[in-house]
Parts: structure tokens; C-alpha cells; sequence
């Protein structure tokens, strides 16, 4: 798996989900509930992979859709 984006933003985590599942893109949300647990402190966060098959055309995905900012280094 290829993390793509690492945040604490819940806002920007579901939009980037949306992206990915309308264009049919496997994604993995990992520390999901380990942040819950963690409460405000913000210490972990959540981050969004991806296959290494897939993760050129998420990278295209994202940045098309105004998210190329967000991107981890690849």
C-alpha cells in the first residue's frame, strides 16, 4: 500500500474517499480508529493508501480534483 495523504482533517479524508470510490479506486483508511481513541490531541493521524498498482491514477484523481496540495511525496 502507497499512503497518498496523511491528516487529521475528517472533512478533506471523506472527500478524498468520494473521489477515489467514484472513480472505483481501492483505499484503505489506516489509524481510523486509533485517532478516535487518541481524542483532540491530534497526535496521529489518519492516513489515505492505496495499492501500488493504483496509486499513479489516484495521484491523477486527486490532483484533478484540486486536492494536488495534499499529496505525500511519492
Amino acid at each position: 500500500m502507497i499512503e497518498l495523504i496523511r491528516t487529521n482533517d475528517i472533512v478533506l479524508i471523506s472527500a478524498v474517499e468520494a473521489v477515489l470510490r467514484e472513480a472505483g479506486v481501492h483505499f484503505f483508511v489506516a489509524d481510523q480508529h486509533m485517532s478516535v481513541l487518541e481524542g483532540s490531541a491530534g497526535f496521529l493521524q489518519r492516513r489515505v493508501c492505496v495499492p501500488a498498482d493504483e496509486a499513479e491514477r489516484a495521484r491523477r484523481l486527486l490532483r484533478e480534483a484540486g486536492f494536488g496540495g495534499e499529496l505525500r511525496d511519492a
